[in-house]
């Protein structure tokens, strides 16, 4: 049984449709990557999945529809979101901004996350008195996830976490990742616009342009494809 299903999803920014009517699956403990370019909807199916835009169409999670929900309410089913852009809390410390992402359970449990976090970023423990504002940007991106960590979710959405990264940050980051899919048995969904990097890491692929599906498959059979390759991954 499928962890997610999104069904005949549309979304809306006002009077602007953005997804026109999208499906696809996501197995429980699997890695899925949305390919696509600048404005394919990639972004904004993260989004409907949290309940922060206005949309039409089902998005099950583990046999429950969350669509249309709150967005604290689908937090509470165990779904975290790494923004683009990171959304670190500037002005406090590393370890507030981790306490910030368990702010659903209790102290003691949170407590005990923070040294399971600090396990797989040992540099966040190494500046978690620091003010997170001062973090460079590989370190804020590391928070983010790791803020996402706090949550124990069953199921991660990243969006674009290479961006402004430096290739060995990028890989660090990436393997991380891979451990923590491997380790816990995290779901994520992945939106990032190196394709190549992505299908590396996911186990399945969709390929979305103007807010369809236009193609999918498992990640081997996406990066042979001809259309793929001359578009998105630069052979």
């Amino acid at each position: 049984m499928a962890l997610v299903d999104v069904n005949n999803l549309e979304a809306f920014y006002g009077p602007i449709q953005a997804l026109h009517g999208i499906s696809f699956s996501l197995e429980p403990g699997g890695i899925t990557t949305i390919l696509g370019a600048n404005g394919a909807g990639k972004t904004t199916t993260l989004r409907s999945m949290c309940g922060m835009v206005k949309t039409n169409g089902t998005i099950t999670f583990d046999g429950e529809n969350i669509a249309g929900k709150a967005t604290e309410a689908i937090v509470r089913h165990g779904v975290a979101h790494v923004p683009e852009g990171r959304g670190t809390f500037v002005r406090v410390t590393t370890e507030e901004n981790l306490h910030l992402g368990a702010y659903t359970r209790s102290a003691k449990s949170r407590d005990q996350d923070l040294e399971r976090v600090y396990t797989y970023f040992p540099r966040l423990k190494e500046r978690r008195h620091q003010q997170a504002g001062t973090l460079s940007g590989g370190e804020q991106q590391m928070l983010a996830v790791g803020r996402a960590l706090m949550l124990h979710p069953r199921l991660m959405l990243l969006d674009e976490p290479s961006f402004g990264l430096a290739p060995l940050i990028v890989q660090e980051l990436f393997e991380i990742l891979r451990t923590i899919n491997k380790d816990e048995g995290v779901s994520m969904l992945l939106v990032e616009q190196n394709a190549n990097l992505a299908l590396d890491l996911a186990d399945h692929a969709y390929l979305l342009e103007t807010g369809r599906v236009v193609m999918s498959g498992t990640s081997a059979e996406i990066s042979a494809d001809e259309s793929v390759r001359s578009s998105y991954l630069g052979y």
